[in-house]
C-alpha cells in the first residue's frame, strides 16, 4: 500500500520473475500532466508508476489462476485483449490456468450458472480478427460483494476487467471488498471504449477504428448529399456524454458541415438555430450534411425515459434516438417552409462497435495486452493500464473515475474551422 494517490496499490513480492531483463525499476514515473503557463509549473509529484515488467512477482506462476471478463458495450480490439493477455500469461510467465467469464459481471454470480471458458493459446489463436467479444458481455451490475465471492470461490488470484466508466466502478467496487477481506487478489482493468472518455490516458482502444468507420458514414453521406436537390445527408454516430467519435471523425472527413456534440448543446429553432443555419447552407451550396453524437439525446430525457441495467440512458430508445428526433424536425421544418429536400440518414453505430480493430487499435490492444499482465503479477491492483503522453503507465482506478475527458475548447474550434458552422446559439 502507498499513501500517494497517484501510485498503486501493491501487494508484497515473493517471487523471482521467470522474464529476462530488461525490467522497468519501481521507482520509474510518468507525469500526470505535462502541459503548464508560463506562470505555472507542472506539479511534479503528480505521476503514475511506469507500466512494464517487474523483476519480483506477488504470484508463483505456476500456481496461479487468472481470470477474464469483458463488460459494457461492444468495442474495435476487445478479443485482440483478450487474445494477448492469454498468450502473455501462458508463454512468458507459464500461467496455465486461465478463466473467461462470460457475459460480463452478471455471469460471474453463481445465481447465473454460467460456467467460464477455459482460455488457451488455442482457444484464442484467431479471435483477433473478430468483433465483438469471444466471452460474451452485458451491463448487468452486481455487488462488489457478489463479485468478490466469485473470485474467492473459484480460487482466482488475478482479474483482468475489459470495458470503459461502469467496468471502472465496478472494479474499484471489488479491489475495496477484496482488501476489507484480506484477500490477495490482484485486479487490472483495461479501458475500453470508442467514446474515448477515461481520465488521464491518451486514449482509449477502438476509437482509432471507430473514428475510421465513422468517416466513411460521413463520407458516404456526403456522396449522397452531392447527388440530389437540397440533398441533406445526417449521420448519427456514438458518443453517450462525450463527442470525441463524432468530433474527430468530422475532422477527418472535412465533408460535415454541422457537427454537434453533447458537450456544445444547440438550438434547433429560432434565427441562429440549426434550422435556419441549414436554409442558408443549401440555398449556397445545394447540399449539407450534418453529424450528431448520441448523447445529444440527453436534452430529450425525462424522468421517464429508458435506461439499461446499468441505469444509463438508452439512446437508442425511440424517444432518445436525437438522429430520427433531428431527421424528422429538420423535414418538417422544409415542408413548412415548402422547399424540397432530399434527407438520407446514416447510422452505423453498431456496425462500428462490432468491427475488428484496425491496426493501430490492433497494436494498442497488444501493449495493452502484456502491460496487463506485468502489472497484475507484480501485484498492483485497483488500476488500469494506459498510454499517458506516449508512456504506458499504471493509473489507479480511483483517479481514472473522478476524471472523466470531455471534448474542450481547443478541439472544437478544429471542429468549428473545418465544417465553418456558425455559433448556432451554443450554451456552456
Amino acid at each position: 500500500m502507498t499513501g500517494d494517490p497517484y501510485l498503486p496499490s501493491t501487494l508484497p513480492p515473493r517471487f523471482r520473475s521467470p522474464l529476462r531483463e530488461p525490467f522497468v525499476p519501481d521507482d520509474a514515473r510518468t507525469l500526470a500532466a505535462v502541459e503548464s503557463s508560463a506562470a505555472s509549473v507542472v506539479d511534479r509529484a503528480a505521476a503514475f508508476e511506469k507500466a512494464g515488467a517487474r523483476a519480483q512477482l506477488a504470484f508463483e506462476p505456476g500456481r496461479t489462476r487468472a481470470a477474464i471478463v469483458t463488460t459494457g458495450g461492444l468495442c474495435p480490439g476487445t478479443n485482440n485483449v483478450v487474445r494477448a493477455i492469454t498468450l502473455e500469461l501462458h508463454h512468458r510467465y507459464g500461467v496455465r490456468d486461465v478463466l473467461g467469464f462470460r457475459y460480463g459481471f452478471d455471469g460471474m454470480a453463481a445465481s447465473s450458472e454460467l460456467e467460464p471458458v477455459a482460455l488457451s493459446p488455442e482457444r484464442v489463436r484467431h479471435i483477433h480478427h473478430l468483433g465483438g467479444t469471444i466471452l460474451g458481455t452485458s451491463r448487468v451490475r452486481r455487488t462488489g460483494a457478489e463479485m468478490a465471492d466469485a473470485l474467492e470461490r473459484r480460487g482466482v488470484d488475478l482479474l483482468f476487467a475489459i470495458g470503459g466508466n461502469g467496468t471502472l466502478r465496478a472494479a474499484a467496487e471489488i479491489v475495496g471488498e477484496l482488501a476489507r477481506r484480506g484477500s490477495r487478489i490482484a485486479v487490472v482493468a483495461v479501458p475500453k471504449t470508442i467514446d474515448d472518455d477515461i481520465g488521464y490516458v491518451d486514449k482509449t482502444f477502438g476509437f482509432e477504428t471507430a473514428v475510421e468507420h465513422a468517416r466513411a458514414a460521413i463520407d458516404s453521406a456526403h456522396a449522397e448529399a452531392l447527388a440530389a436537390r437540397n440533398g441533406v445527408g445526417i449521420v448519427k454516430l456514438m458518443g453517450r456524454d462525450a463527442g470525441f467519435v463524432a468530433a474527430h471523425a468530422t475532422i477527418a472527413s472535412a465533408e460535415a458541415n454541422f457537427c454537434l456534440l453533447p458537450e456544445f448543446p444547440f438550438a434547433l429553432d429560432g434565427a441562429s438555430g440549426l434550422s435556419a443555419a441549414l436554409v442558408a447552407r443549401l440555398a449556397a451550396r445545394g447540399h449539407a450534411v450534418i453529424v450528431v453524437a448520441e448523447g445529444c439525446g440527453r436534452a430529450l430525457a425525462t424522468a421517464r425515459s429508458e435506461r439499461d441495467p446499468a441505469g444509463n440512458l438508452r439512446y437508442a430508445s425511440p424517444s432518445l434516438d436525437v438522429g430520427r428526433h433531428l431527421c424528422e424536425a429538420v423535414q418538417h421544418h422544409f415542408d413548412a417552409i415548402g422547399v424540397a429536400i432530399g434527407l438520407k440518414y446514416i447510422d452505423p453505430s453498431y456496425m462500428i462497435r462490432a468491427a475488428p480493430a484496425n491496426a493501430s487499435d490492433a497494436f494498442y490492444c497488444t501493449e495493452l495486452g502484456r502491460h496487463a499482465v506485468h502489472a497484475a503479477m507484480a501485484g498492483r491492483t485497483g488500476v488500469l493500464v494506459g498510454r499517458c503522453h506516449g508512456v504506458y503507465a499504471h493509473v489507479p482506478i480511483v483517479l481514472a473515475i473522478e476524471r472523466v475527458p470531455r471534448v474542450g475548447d481547443e478541439l472544437w474550434q478544429a471542429v468549428r474551422e473545418v465544417t465553418g458552422q456558425p455559433p448556432l446559439c451554443e450554451v456552456r
